[in-house]
């Protein structure tokens, strides 16, 4: 009785309020995607003078400023109890080093909402994934909980350009149902039960396009970059592997797509940063010019603290590692690492 019971309601699952956690780029997107799916929807963000602005101008003043919005559908708040208790999806669409700063006055219960990560990285010091996190800190169902993924950047959404995303749930009928928040002329969506996995794809291709750009700064061509790639994508999936065997393809575009599209494109900031490195700027500079959040940054000390368990042999991972916290040369490090690419 327990499992029908179960089964009918992940049948009957139907989000109809929803809202968004976040205020940059992809915050941003997400918001514009899901304009145009649903009537309305809510919106937290920290700062209320943002809010203020946004709605002075129809636009987020700060991310994707040419991006035009119809702010009589947006609910904005900057309180996120107030976010929470009138939704019943919530979207958090935050940079990880700062998730627990903005959880830190949620006072209303998250377990009987759906929540859904677009968060590509890891909550630092716990060294957890964030369905992880909102399982253990905040009681969501692990079936309550999904990830939203894909190589889909926000600059791209905000053209209107073909773009692809899977998402993943433990519970598949619930992935498909949430597919319809995203399905438009110019998103196509995948489902997936591979959630752990995913979430450490979004993590480890942050760092290996950190190494693609240090590579870059340093003057190596497309030829190298090319092996820089199929060797990290084959260290993503025994780290994959290790920490969560299931039975997967690393051809998809969740894995190897994203990869891709942060190591190459003009658009990742994380390559953006490693290219700085690569140049000679320092990390603390480096940060300060670009303005916005490297989540490869935190995510590499991240998997280099958990590999410690798996002892996974991850090269590029521990040489971007040297570069960002051990000050060691780019140039030696890199150096040391074409001589075990294969």
């Amino acid at each position: 009785m327990q499992q029908r019971d179960e089964k009918q309601a992940a049948t009957h699952f139907k989000p109809t309020k929803i809202g968004v956690c976040g205020g940059g780029s992809w915050a941003t997107a997400i918001a514009k995607i899901l304009l145009t799916t649903q009537e309305n929807i809510y919106w937290y963000m920290r700062r209320q003078d943002q809010i203020d602005e946004f709605k002075r101008v129809s636009k987020n003043p700060s991310y994707l400023t040419g991006l035009k919005f119809d702010t009589d559908r947006i609910f904005f708040t900057s309180k996120i109890n107030e976010l929470v208790k009138q939704v019943d999806t919530i979207i958090f669409a935050t940079p990880s080093p700062f998730l627990k700063q903005h959880l830190k006055k949620l006072r209303v219960p998250l377990k009987d909402k759906m929540v859904i990560s677009a968060i590509k990285g890891i909550v630092p010091d716990e060294n957890l994934i964030i369905t992880d996190y909102f399982e253990q800190f905040y009681q969501v169902p692990r079936d309550q909980l999904a990830v939203l993924a894909g190589p889909c950047h926000a600059e791209e959404v905000a053209l209107e350009r073909l773009s692809y995303l899977t998402i993943a749930c433990t519970d598949r009928d619930k992935a498909k149902t949430l597919t319809t928040l995203f399905n438009n002329h110019y998103i196509r969506t995948n489902v997936t039960d591979d959630v752990i996995g995913i979430e450490y794809a979004t993590v480890l291709k942050n760092v290996y396009a950190i190494a693609a750009g240090i590579c870059h700064g340093l003057k190596y061509g497309d030829n190298f970059q090319a092996v820089l790639m199929s060797n990290a994508i084959q260290e993503m999936y025994r780290f994959s592997t290790a920490v969560h065997p299931l039975p997967r393809s690393i051809d998809e575009s969740v894995y190897l797509g994203d990869l891709l599209v942060t190591g190459y494109s003009k658009f990742s900031r994380n390559r953006t940063f490693g290219n700085m490195i690569g140049k000679g700027y320092s990390v603390k500079t480096a940060q300060i010019e670009m303005e916005m959040i490297a989540e490869g940054y935190y995510g590499v000390k991240c998997i280099k603290e958990i590999n410690e368990k798996y002892h996974v042999q991850m090269p590029i991972m521990e040489a971007v590692y040297n570069i960002l916290y051990n000050r060691a040369s780019p140039i030696l490090q890199i150096r040391a690492l074409t001589k075990l690419l294969r």
